[in-house]
């Protein structure tokens, strides 16, 4: 069994766990969550509690790979714009220039 830090809902693998993607992307570039992986993996190296000292950037790291975050707040911006328009009272922002 490969070493692993548990959260609530997902299984990150240990700092020094070997099978970890390269931080390479498809096309050559670095990888677009390597740099929050590389933060918290450089944290975590530095501590005897991962979990409890780093939990920032493991949420950063998980937020970039699933979105969670973002899709959360998507989804709360578009049911307030349909509430407002129910209502009657929706105002679009302003033409950006």
């Amino acid at each position: 069994l490969r070493p692993t830090h548990e959260t609530r809902d997902e299984v990150v693998p240990a700092p020094n766990d070997k099978s970890m993607a390269s931080g390479y992307s498809v096309n050559g570039g670095v990888g677009r969550c390597y740099p929050f992986w590389m933060d918290f993996s450089k944290c975590a190296s530095e501590t005897d509690d991962p979990k409890a000292h780093c939990k920032d950037f493991l949420d950063d790291y998980i937020e970039c790979l699933h979105h969670r975050k973002e899709f959360a707040r998507l989804q709360a911006v578009e049911k307030e714009i349909k509430r407002q328009k129910e209502e009657g009272t929706f105002k679009p922002p302003p033409a950006s220039s």
